[in-house]
């Protein structure tokens, strides 16, 4: 019997030895040292961004503790309370802000203790103050967000001038421009010939356009060898235009309408026979005479226009 008792006794040590190194073993990989104290603390968030149950607490980068329980408020104000275990080794400020953020590129979580400037040490218990850091997803959409809305408006501007200029292009307004550009391209050939032709013109008569050059020269260096006898012939004509600006023209030309209301009035007794005037011109030979001299005058008045110099002298200097 007291060998049994004794092999018991020993399967019973092994037991207990095995289940405390299980539990030792399951309380290190959550991050609980069995022999080591630490102090509770909590904070509460409007959402944990995925934080879960044994995600790592951080001081300074170095792991100082770990989420131990992740629940509703009671109140059921939506609200999660956070519970943080943390070693006793590593004190800090009473205002200190529990921090969730990503701990790696591949969105693992973790709460960082953020240092406060607060005189007074946490204690155990007490309720920290929450953050939570935006994730490199989350600031990229923020970023990307003004680029997204103007792009839209781009985008829906660039239909609108799609649609107006479909409305505008319609087939008549087509047709319209490509007429349009075959005149602007005939008008370009035209103008590209014109070119050449103007060059060819210039280029056979540049002797005589050189000589026009030559005589337009030679006549303004004759006018300007002759400005005096220009301006003195200037001067007469102005004075000549006073002379007649002198002279009383609206009487003469009263005095020629009376004249020839006179002769009007003599002609009428002419044509009507009366006077010796009259009879003169209603006799057959004396209107014969008439004509003779009358064609004689128109001969000697052609020929003083031929030859005005048999018959007058002008001297204009």
């Amino acid at each position: 019997m007291t060998i049994k008792y004794k092999r018991e006794i020993r399967i019973g040590i092994v037991f207990i030895i095995a289940t405390l190194v299980m539990i030792w073993g399951l309380m290190y990989l959550k991050g609980l040292e069995l022999f080591t104290s630490s102090r509770l603390f909590y904070a509460v968030y409007d959402n944990v961004d995925g934080l879960v149950v044994s995600n790592p607490v951080t001081l300074n980068g170095l792991s100082v503790g770990q989420v131990n329980v992740l629940k509703f408020d009671p109140h059921h104000n939506g609200k999660i309370i956070c519970e943080l275990y943390i070693k006793n080794e590593y004190p800090f400020p009473k205002n200190s802000i529990a921090r969730i953020r990503s701990s790696s590129l591949l969105g693992s979580k973790e709460v960082a203790i953020i240092l406060g400037n607060s005189k007074t040490a946490a204690n155990n218990g007490d309720t920290l103050l929450n953050d939570v850091e935006a994730s490199l997803g989350s600031e990229v959409n923020k970023q990307l967000l003004p680029l997204k809305r103007k792009a839209e408006n781009l985008i829906s501007s660039i239909d609108s001038v799609v649609i107006i200029v479909q409305q505008v292009l319609n087939k008549n307004t087509r047709e319209s421009l490509v007429q349009a550009i075959d005149h602007v391209k005939e008008a370009l050939s035209n103008i590209s010939h014109a070119t050449y032709d103007l060059d060819t013109l210039v280029s056979s008569q540049r002797k005589n356009i050189a000589g026009i050059i030559v005589n337009v020269e030679s006549i303004s260096k004759n006018l300007k060898q002759n400005n005096e006898k220009i301006s003195h012939i200037i001067n007469n004509l102005s004075n000549v235009s006073d002379s007649l600006a002198k002279a009383r023209i609206p009487a003469t030309i009263m005095q020629v309408n009376l004249v020839m209301k006179s002769l009007n009035t003599a002609l009428e007794k002419i044509n009507k026979g009366e006077g010796s005037l009259g009879l003169l011109v209603n006799d057959q030979k004396l209107y014969t005479d008439l004509e003779n001299a009358a064609r004689n005058l128109n001969l000697l008045i052609e020929d003083l226009k031929a030859n005005p110099k048999k018959y007058l002298k002008i001297s204009v200097f």
